[in-house]
């Protein structure tokens, strides 16, 4: 166990290391900035449409960085996912591009806003993250279905199916499972003898 002095120099090492720890990974981090943000990119236009940005409170419904709300969709690699031109022509009219369907709320962003926002999401999505956000686990196309009884279209059965689940090696030979009390082939079933209470209990 330690003594009150070994306690004390014991947080006092610790403490100062982790610190040293945190100074030297925040100064890398800023030393790394410049160069995986790409401001020297950062143009008049792409400032202009990250105060457009903000000030239409697209948080509040997209994120981005993965900051914001998880109420629409993620906007860092949107350029990369869509494209300009598809970008251009939802900001223009968002209820032309899925009609009858959840809709952006219509802004009327002017050409030069548009020009702005694209501007600032084709910066953004320039930003080194880490491979942040992740490409989509996308599950495997399901099995091509196979005819079933009568012509009904079912679908592939798993492997599981092909294998005997009824049979165990019992002393070196596989015997079928049967459930208890049920009627064997070829054999009557015997009933359970119950004993009553007072009645005497046989012992085979």
């Amino acid at each position: 166990m330690l003594s009150k002095s070994q306690a004390r120099l014991f947080f006092l090492s610790a403490t100062g290391g982790f610190s040293l720890v945190f100074l030297g990974l925040t100064a890398d981090t800023i030393r790394q900035t410049p160069a995986r943000t790409h401001q020297e990119a950062m143009t008049p236009a792409v400032v202009r449409g990250k105060e457009i940005f903000d000030r239409n409170n697209c948080m509040g419904c997209h994120t981005i960085l993965g900051e914001g709300a998880y109420y629409a969709p993620e906007l860092t690699k949107v350029v990369d996912r869509r494209g300009e031109g598809w970008i251009r022509l939802f900001l223009k009219d968002p209820a032309a591009m899925f009609p009858n369907e959840r809709k952006m709320v219509q802004y009327d962003f002017t050409d030069a806003q548009i020009d702005d926002l694209v501007a600032f999401f084709g910066w953004i999505g320039r930003i080194d993250t880490n491979g942040f956000p992740p490409a989509p686990d996308l599950a495997p196309p399901p099995p091509p279905p196979v005819a079933g009884p009568r012509g009904v279209s079912v679908g592939t059965a798993p492997d599981i199916f092909d294998r005997c689940l009824c049979r165990v090696p019992l002393g070196g030979r596989h015997r079928r499972l049967h459930r208890p009390g049920a009627r064997r082939r070829g054999r009557p079933s015997t009933p359970t003898r119950r004993s009553t209470p007072g009645s005497p209990t046989r012992r085979p």
